[in-house]
C-alpha cells in the first residue's frame, strides 16, 4: 500500500481497482454495447471492457470495467447520463463499493499465479537449506510498512522461515533505482538488509543509495513484478503470498497484525519486543 492509510483511501476514492483473471463468462445480462449508457460507451471506446453490470442502490447501475487485467468499479445514474467512480456509502457509513466489488469482481486465481513467483528475481532472507516454511513478500524499497513487516518477520526467520522479497517500485521517484541497486548488488541479500537497517522512518526512505544508471533488464523485471503483484489482487505493498498447511495459496496486502504471523508463517508465535510494532498487536 503501504497499509490502508490515508494515501490508500484516497487512491480508492478515485477508483477502486482490483486485479485477477478476466472471466469470459461474466454475465452482461444480454446488453449489447450499443445499449450501454453514453459514459460507459465512452469508456469502452477509450479501451476499457465491460465485464459485468448489476443493479445497485438508489436506482444506480453498477459496472465492472477492465483494462489490461485491472478492474474498476463504476456506477451510472438512473438517467444514464453520468458515470460515478469512487466510494459509495450508505447512511450507516458502509462502503458499498467494496461490498459490490467483493461480490462481482472476478477473483484472482492464486494457484495459477503462484508459479510465476519463481521468476521474479526475489531476494532470499532467513533460513536457506532447511527452511521450515516459505513466504513471498512484494516490497517497495521506500515502503515504511514493508520495513515494519521486515522487522516483524526477523524472529520468524530465526525460527526457520525463509522470506523471498520481491522488488517492485511505485512509491517514490527513487524506488526503481533503489530496487535495481538491491537486485544488481554482488550480494543482494546484504544490499536488501542495508536498505532496511538504515531505513529513515521520518522521511520514509530506504537506506540504500539509488543507482544512477540502472540496467534496463532490472527495470523491466521490477515492472513485471509490479504487474504480477496487481494480478494477485493487490494495489500496494507489502503484499504477502504463501501456501498454508493445506497447500492452499493465500495472499494479503498490508502489514499483518502480529497475531496473524503464526498462521502466515506456519511457525509458532515468536516473541517480538520492537516498540515500532507495539501498535500492530
Amino acid at each position: 500500500m503501504d497499509r490502508p492509510d490515508l494515501t490508500g483511501r484516497l487512491i480508492r476514492a478515485v477508483a477502486l481497482t482490483f486485479c485477477g483473471l478476466l472471466t469470459a463468462g461474466a454475465a452482461l445480462a444480454g446488453t449489447a454495447p450499443k445499449d450501454y449508457p453514453p459514459p460507459i460507451r465512452a469508456a469502452v471506446h477509450s479501451g476499457m471492457k465491460v465485464v459485468r453490470m448489476f443493479p445497485a442502490v438508489s436506482g444506480l447501475t453498477g459496472w465492472v470495467l477492465s483494462r489490461q487485467g485491472q478492474y474498476t468499479m463504476a456506477f451510472t445514474t438512473p438517467d444514464r447520463k453520468t458515470m460515478i467512480i469512487g466510494i459509495l456509502m450508505d447512511k450507516a457509513g458502509t462502503d458499498l463499493t467494496s461490498a459490490y466489488g467483493a461480490k462481482f469482481i472476478p477473483k484472482p486465481d492464486y494457484a495459477a499465479l503462484f508459479g510465476g513467483l519463481g521468476s521474479t528475481g526475489y531476494i532470499v532472507e532467513g533460513a536457506v537449506s532447511h527452511a521450515k516454511s516459505t513466504l513471498y513478500v512484494f516490497f517497495d524499497p521506500n515502503c515504511i510498512y514493508c520495513h515494519l513487516t521486515w522487522k516483524a518477520l526477523q524472529p520468524y526467520e530465526r525460527a526457520g522461515l525463509q522470506v523471498r522479497w520481491i522488488p517492485v517500485a511505485f512509491l517514490k521517484p527513487t524506488s526503481a533505482a533503489k530496487a535495481a541497486a538491491i537486485m544488481q548488488a554482488k550480494d543482494p541479500e546484504a544490499a536488501f538488509r542495508d536498505n532496511e537497517s538504515r531505513f529513515n522512518k521520518a522521511t520514509e526512505d530506504g537506506g540504500i543509495r539509488p543507482l544512477s544508471n540502472p540496467a534496463a533488464a532490472s527495470l523491466s523485471r521490477i515492472s513485471e513484478n509490479g504487474r504480477l503483484m496487481t494480478r494477485f489482487g493487490s494495489n500496494g505493498t507489502p503484499t504477502l503470498v504463501w501456501k498454508d498447511k493445506a497447500g492452499v495459496v493465500r495472499a494479503i496486502y498490508g502489514l499483518p497484525k502480529l497475531s496473524e504471523l503464526p498462521a502466515i508463517t506456519g511457525l509458532p508465535k515468536q516473541k517480538i519486543n520492537d516498540p515500532d510494532l507495539a501498535r500492530f498487536e
